[in-house]
């Protein structure tokens, strides 16, 4: 199955590298571009991509407001931020508004693929590691996350497994588990949090505490 890409950002030169990294890969199709934020909503509309590339600072209406937009859709796609500075507030902001995760502009072309296919079919979580530590700036209990303590004990394990950023197959050979058991578990944690995918849960779980950001 190809993977629909739309890419936002203001600069061309940056939205033609972008299109002729993805157009270069056979799963991989850019469907749509935006110059800006207040234009990503309608093309999103129109060609229903799975992914959306978001710069995280455009004129008009920013990344973090079309984020909030896009998620806001009846049938939203994944959005990763593009960046610039992987500590930017900005950016976890943008993860907190829905956003499935971000990307350096310094990205290899082969690492930008990756991160596509990997958002896109829900897996993994990017740069773990950055995200943790912009949620210890903010430090803990920022945010109640109701839901944690529903959570039985191997769903909380494999949450705190997914805030170092294993991928369902790391995960279940750290429990020695199926991938299919993980994935159930990984489910039942997303219900149970609201979360809309895995970087919204890994975000709750630092806020409210759950799982140490220092």
């Amino acid at each position: 199955m190809t993977v629909r890409v739309v890419i936002a950002d203001d600069e061309d030169l940056i939205r033609a590298g972008l299109r002729i990294i993805i157009g270069s890969e056979p799963d991989l199709a850019v469907v749509g571009e935006a110059a800006d934020g207040a234009a990503v909503v309608p093309v999103v509309r129109e060609h229903r991509p799975d992914v959306v590339l978001m710069d995280v600072r455009m004129p008009a209406v920013d990344g973090l407001q079309a984020t909030r937009l896009l998620v806001a859709l009846p049938e939203p796609p994944k959005v990763v931020v593009v960046t610039t500075f992987e500590n930017d507030d900005y950016v976890y902001e943008a993860l907190r508004a829905g956003a499935s995760g971000f990307l350096l502009k310094r990205t290899r072309p082969d690492e930008l693929v990756q991160a596509v296919r990997t958002v896109a079919s829900g897996d993994s979580l990017l740069f773990p590691a950055a995200i943790r530590t912009l949620a210890a700036r903010r430090g803990t209990a920022a945010r109640s996350a109701p839901g944690i303590d529903r959570l039985t004990s191997r769903e909380g394990d494999v949450l705190r497994l997914m805030a170092r950023g294993l991928s369902n197959g790391e995960i279940a050979a750290e429990l020695v588990v199926s991938p299919e058991t993980v994935k159930t578990h990984v489910g039942n944690v997303l219900a149970k949090l609201e979360a809309r995918d895995r970087t919204q849960a890994v975000i709750a779980a630092y806020e409210s505490g759950f799982v140490a950001a220092r």
